[in-house]
């Protein structure tokens, strides 16, 4: 078992003290947006090599100073780090990712493809000798990027297309709002009105998503006379939730076709303990909260607003899934051991979430290849048969397949239950 280092991205929708905070160390000053725990090779974790006798112990090893990249340690034998199965599966490669997100403004709109569609972009743009360091670049590596959130704190989000309707409901309000005050309404709405009453409703989604997406300047001045017009007093009643969505993302991104794509996407709010699941094609965009996120090792974002990054609109269109969904809420599995789980339908990666007490029995950890394991509060102790490891509160690590089976224990003494979160592979579910 290995103890890690992991790199903190510090985009700057980040929190400046949220992660800090959970982690129990100082804040950096600046933004922390996403703590990386994983071996993508954009910033793979380092594992410290243990030194002999003593767990949590380390020791420089002659040749690496006691440090390695975890995609590099896990390169030297992958059958023993991920198990025949995974490496069957997926590869010679971890083919999940955990991050610590903390989200104090609200991150772009975005995409991920589907495996095939990334293979496929990213065979394309290394043909076309496309940098990859480049701002307008499309397929950082060749993987898909399914994922999940787990919802430490109350998490605001968008997610998936809403029911075609609902949406037309919104606009119509928003209509019958401008008649009451006599003011013109921009054309723009009677055109979406009009795309979203389509009777087949992902070709109703669709044409309205497209004429936002590429409506420029007639986007930004329609946006602007809604938003001034809600600002004002327009009522909201009965669609507080995205109206008022709306006027604040339009306060970070005036006249983006971000704040009006968002009256069409289901708005949410997670609970603490709540957890939701993003498939390909699902249009979504994180608002604000912190959680637990994982997700197939992959980079693989498409923006669809909300951003001055780039925004490649063909290529968009044809990645997004026009369908109205149910939000994708997760709910925990217990499992004949005790173990609480969050299984979305993707092979790579499940999470469960470990609270053990002082004294009490310790939780066998689910593990089916590889793991990864973060402590969040209090003291743990891992125990293999190989050997044992303790992790403070936010230390983290690396548990390769070789190691199973791994139970975790709370450090006697403590005070209070301690939590962990550990990720797998789900092979085995």
């Amino acid at each position: 078992m290995y103890e890690l280092e992991n790199v903190l991205r510090p985009y700057a929708w980040g929190s400046p003290t949220a992660i800090a905070g959970l982690l129990g160390r100082p804040a950096s000053g600046g933004p922390e947006a996403e703590l990386w725990i994983g071996a993508h090779p954009d910033s793979p974790s380092v594992a410290l090599t243990p030194a002999p006798g003593g767990a949590g112990r380390h020791a420089p090893a002659a040749n690496d100073g006691g440090r390695l990249p975890l995609d590099a340690l896990i390169a030297e034998d992958p059958e023993h780090c991920l198990g025949s199965a995974s490496v069957t599966a997926f590869g010679p490669r971890l083919p999940f990712l955990l991050k610590v997100l903390a989200a104090e403004a609200p991150l772009s709109l975005q995409v991920h493809p589907t495996l095939t569609q990334a293979r496929e972009g990213f065979a394309r743009e290394e043909a076309a000798g496309v940098d990859p360091a480049a701002t307008k670049r499309n397929y950082k590596d060749d993987n898909h990027k399914p994922e999940m959130i787990f919802a430490l704190t109350p998490f605001e989000a968008l997610c998936g297309f809403r029911p075609a309707a609902e949406s037309r409901a919104v606009f119509q309000h928003l209509a019958a709002c401008f008649e009451l005050a006599g003011l013109e309404l921009p054309p723009l709405v009677p055109l979406l009105l009009e795309d979203l009453a389509q009777p087949d409703e992902p070709a109703a989604l669709r044409a309205a998503f497209e004429r936002l997406i590429t409506g420029g300047g007639d986007v930004a001045e329609a946006t602007a006379t809604i938003i001034a017009a809600l600002v004002s007093g327009a009522p909201m009643a009965g669609h507080e939730a995205a109206l008022s969505t709306a006027v604040s993302l339009n306060g970070r991104y005036p006249g983006d076709p971000g704040v009006l794509i968002s009256l069409l996407l289901n708005r949410i709010s997670l609970a603490p303990g709540e957890a939701v699941y993003l498939p390909a094609g699902n249009v979504h965009a994180y608002l604000h909260g912190l959680g637990i996120e994982v997700m197939a090792s992959s980079d693989n974002v498409l923006r669809g607003g909300l951003t001055p990054k780039f925004v490649d609109v063909p290529e968009l269109l044809k990645t997004v899934a026009f369908e109205a969904v149910a939000v994708p809420m997760l709910p925990a599995e217990t499992t004949m051991l005790g173990q609480e789980l969050f299984r979305p339908p993707f092979r790579e990666f499940q999470l469960q979430r470990i609270v053990v007490a002082p004294g009490a029995e310790p939780v066998p950890l689910a593990q089916s290849g590889a793991a990864v394991v973060i402590v969040t509060h209090g003291s743990v102790r891992l125990d293999s048969p190989k050997g044992e490891l303790r992790l403070e509160r936010g230390a983290s690590a690396f548990l390769p397949a070789a190691e199973a089976p791994v139970n975790v224990h709370a450090v006697s003494g403590a005070t209070g239950p301690a939590l962990a979160f550990a990720v797998t592979t789900a092979l085995d579910a």
